[in-house]
């Protein structure tokens, strides 16, 4: 047999190599990144608030541009926390999937809900360091409702997924979430890889968010991208007055008392009593201003109708019937956590219907269906002492009969506060 030479190797080595070389996508290398540093004189926080969930399921281990989806994913997030200034935000890093050496539950909080820093939210990003488990990003979002207990204040929501692999009902949860904190909440979905299922429940989650917006991550890698994201979604720019001039006489437009240069609630009507910035007033912080609200001292975190009356949106009985549908349990459990917080409050339960059937028994069902309100809060622990159900039937509308939508607007159980 002949000698190999040390250029035969070589020769031989080379040709195993190239086919499998030949086979392989070039590796994409993450862009280089230098955050951009906020001059936060002229910026201040846009929002209370924000929670970032990272999905670290196993589907996030698979390769998308010669990277794992959950190395961009993570490096997204690291470079997120570089940018965004502290300016006094409650922050919050929820994961889920989670590889079974990490934990084995399928939502964790990493780190907050608390004051933001920087340093310790990258704390806890580094102790989610692999991908695993299954995709349970619908238990994230109903987790999220606890970590924004209390929250009533401009809030964003920070999905950062591949979107594969979820339950059917993820959309739901979503919706459930917004329904709790209303205009507060914002959603910007964060789409890693380019997965088209998974890119239309991220965007379907941006619809349901109403005030966020779908992005890439792949998009938003660079300092400049970053910065532009942190910008729209975190900051607001600092007003800057500018002197007026002699010459110009100020002017009071809505003539409340606050020139129209510091005016941020211009056209306010006439007589209204307005806030040192020219706004009307809002005493129980319920979203609608004193002139218009005609149930003042409504409690924190009670969902409201136009008329700022504490009304159960989604209570659902059976037809012509008292009975409440399990569906409606969630809306009167909030109810009941309410009262708990709020250990002095009383309140009288009052029930509504249409003008369609007779007086007499419209009357009837109002009152059966407050007294069964009534009664499940009082077997959720709250005392009778603390609650009066009365039926008041069609006598007090909100909206016209005459139309599917006010008579389903004038269908309501209204609730109290009572001194």
């Amino acid at each position: 047999m002949k000698k190999l030479t040390l250029k035969h190797v070589i020769i031989l080595c080379m040709a195993f190599l190239l086919p499998a070389c030949a086979g392989r996508a070039p590796v994409k290398h993450l862009p280089d990144f230098q955050p951009k540093t906020f001059d936060t004189t002229g910026y201040r926080s846009g929002i209370s608030n924000f929670l970032v969930i990272l999905d670290a399921s196993s589907s996030m281990g698979k390769p998308s541009t010669g990277q794992t989806k959950f190395t961009i994913a993570r490096e997204f997030v690291e470079r997120l926390n570089r940018t965004i200034p502290e300016l006094g935000q409650n922050a919050g890093l929820r994961t889920f999937g989670h590889d079974d050496t990490i934990t084995r539950k399928s939502t964790i909080s990493a780190y907050g809900m608390a004051p933001y820093s920087t340093a310790e939210l990258a704390a806890g990003l580094d102790g989610i360091p692999v991908p695993g488990g299954s995709s349970p990003m619908h238990k994230a979002l109903c987790a999220a409702v606890k970590d924004f207990e209390g929250v009533l204040t401009k809030t964003a929501l920070i999905i950062v997924s591949d979107g594969k692999a979820m339950a059917a009902d993820t959309a739901d949860y979503a919706t459930m979430l917004k329904e709790n904190f209303g205009s507060s909440l914002c959603i910007y979905p964060v789409l890693v890889g380019d997965d088209a299922d998974g890119m239309a429940l991220m965007q379907e989650l941006a619809v349901i968010g109403d005030c966020g917006f779908l992005s890439k991550a792949d998009d938003l890698l660079t300092g400049p991208a970053m910065a532009d994201f942190v910008e729209t979604v975190f900051l607001s720019k600092r007003i800057v007055r500018k002197k007026i001039k002699p010459a110009v006489l100020p002017k009071d437009r809505d003539k409340d008392g606050v020139l129209d240069a510091r005016d941020r609630c211009p056209n306010t009507p006439r007589g209204v009593s307005v806030d040192t910035w020219g706004c009307p007033f809002d005493s129980d912080q319920d979203g609608v201003y004193d002139y218009k609200d005609q149930c003042p001292g409504t409690p924190l975190a009670a969902r409201v109708n136009a008329l700022g009356c504490w009304i159960l949106m989604d209570l659902l009985f059976e037809y012509e019937s008292a009975d409440i549908k399990p569906a409606s349990f969630p809306e009167l459990d909030n109810i009941v956590t309410i009262l708990e917080k709020n250990p002095n409050l009383k309140i009288a339960i009052k029930g509504h219907t249409d003008s369609r059937g007779a007086e007499k028994y419209n009357q009837d069902l109002s009152q059966r269906r407050a007294n069964a309100v009534k009664e499940y809060l009082e077997s959720k622990g709250i005392s009778a002492l603390r609650l009066t159900s009365e039926g008041l039937g069609e006598t007090k509308p909100v909206a016209s009969n005459d139309t599917d939508k006010g008579r389903a607007m004038n269908r309501r159980v209204e609730l109290h506060p009572v001194e």
